[in-house]
C-alpha cells in the first residue's frame, strides 16, 4: 500500500501511569490535527499538574511536517527527545503526548529518565489506541428497491463505511469506499454489474478514515 493511502495516528485520547523509584509518571495522549491543537493540550496538562516538577511534550503534525519537544527541566535528551522518538518510531503524526512527573526524591540518572519518559508515553499513546487511517473516496448511491437488497449484501467486500441511507422513491445511500489496490474500479464495476447498469453513482470527494468493527 503506498504511503500516501494510509497515515497512522491516535484514535482519541489517553492516559496511563507507573512509579519508578518514587517517582510518578503519568503520560497523556491525544490526536492533534494542527499545531494550535497541541500547544493547547500541553496548556491544558499543565494546568491541570501545576505542582509537578516536570511536564514534558513532544508532538509531530503531518501538515508542514512540523515537530517539536520540551525537556521541561530536565537534562538536555532525556524527556522530550525520548517521547517524541516514541511517535517517530512507531509510525503514528498528527499526534501530542505530554509526561507529567512527580519526583520522589530519587535521582534516576540519564539512563533512567530516558527509559522512564519513553515508556510513559508508550503506556500513554497504547491507552489512546494507535490506528491506520486509509484513503476512501466518497459516493452517492441511487437505486430502486429491488437493487437496494442485492448492494446491501454485496457492500461489506468492498471495506465499505455507511455514512447516511435515505429511504423515499429510491433509496439513497451516501458512502465511502477504500481505495487502495484498484477497489474503487471494482465496487463501480460490482454496482453496475449488479444492477445492469440502473445504479447512479456520484463520486464525492475523498477523506481518510477506519473500518470500524
Amino acid at each position: 500500500m503506498a504511503q500516501d493511502e494510509y497515515y497512522i495516528t491516535l484514535e482519541g485520547e489517553g492516559t496511563a501511569s507507573f512509579e519508578e523509584k518514587k517517582s510518578e509518571f503519568i503520560g497523556y495522549a491525544r490526536p492533534c490535527k494542527t499545531e494550535a491543537e497541541a500547544l493547547e493540550f500541553i496548556a491544558k496538562i499543565r494546568k491541570k499538574h501545576a505542582d509537578a516538577r516536570h511536564n514534558v511534550y513532544a508532538y509531530q503534525i503531518k501538515e508542514n511536517n512540523i515537530m517539536r519537544f520540551s525537556d521541561d527541566g530536565e537534562p538536555q535528551g532525556t524527556a522530550g527527545m525520548p517521547v517524541l522518538d516514541i511517535i517517530r518510531k512507531t509510525g503514528f503524526t498528527d499526534a501530542c503526548i505530554v509526561v507529567t512527573r512527580y519526583f520522589g526524591g530519587i535521582l534516576l540518572g540519564t539512563g533512567g529518565l530516558v527509559r522512564a519518559y519513553s515508556h510513559a508515553a508508550k503506556l500513554a499513546a497504547e491507552a489512546a489506541h494507535i490506528i491506520t487511517y486509509e484513503r476512501f473516496s466518497e459516493y452517492e448511491l441511487i437505486c430502486d428497491y429491488t437493487d437496494y437488497e442485492k448492494i446491501r449484501f454485496a457492500l461489506p467486500d468492498f471495506g465499505v463505511i455507511i455514512d447516511d441511507t435515505q429511504f423515499a422513491q429510491d433509496v439513497t445511500l451516501t458512502l465511502a469506499v477504500r481505495s487502495a489496490d484498484g477497489n474503487t474500479k471494482k465496487f463501480t464495476e460490482t454496482m453496475t454489474e449488479l444492477t445492469n447498469g440502473a445504479v447512479l453513482l456520484e463520486e464525492r470527494g475523498e477523506r481518510f478514515d477506519f473500518l470500524r468493527p
